[in-house]
């Protein structure tokens, strides 16, 4: 079966930074609902449409087809009161960007802390890198009705949020 709109998508790859160095590798196959459901990134799903199980696959992605550009104004320095005593670097709290009457909140995480102060980090890890994928299509299913009109893969055996 040709990967196309509607299909479920199996998986295994390798995400690369600019310098080669190797930075996820996952094995375990993961799946995503190909069609623009937003499982996974468009260059990656348009690479990826009319391929097979066996196929190969791979993409460069610069931070704006990727994780974003970094954002400088994600980064906050917060009074060390704010956070509790045991907080240390690599902690992670969801929270509202400063001065944003948004109300989404995103994962901030802490990069240093001192006596009297916390720097956290909204940006993802890779924001602002360019990142080549590679990957291995390992299966093809069509997707079932369900999946379709809930945007997403199911687990075997059901429903999973």
């Amino acid at each position: 079966m040709k990967i196309e709109k509607d299909s479920v998508v199996s998986l295994r790859y390798e995400l690369f930074d600019s310098e080669g160095e190797l930075v996820e590798n996952v094995e375990d196959p993961i799946s995503y609902l190909h069609g623009g459901y937003d499982g996974i990134f468009p260059l990656v799903e348009e690479a990826l449409h009319g391929k097979r199980i066996g196929d190969h696959c791979n993409v460069t992605l610069k931070p704006d087809d990727g994780f974003g550009e970094y954002e400088h104004e994600l980064v906050e320095v917060e009074a060390r009161s704010s956070f509790p005593a045991d907080v240390a670097v690599g902690m992670q709290f969801e929270g509202a960007p400063e001065e944003s009457d948004d109300e989404d909140f995103i994962l901030y995480t802490v990069v240093e802390v001192n006596d009297d102060e916390v720097t956290v980090d909204g940006n993802h890890p890779l924001a602002g890198k360019t990142l080549t994928f590679i990957c291995t299509v390992t299966g093809v299913r069509p997707a079932t009705a369900e999946e379709i009109e809930h945007g997403h893969v199911h687990e075997e055996g059901g429903h999973l949020h």
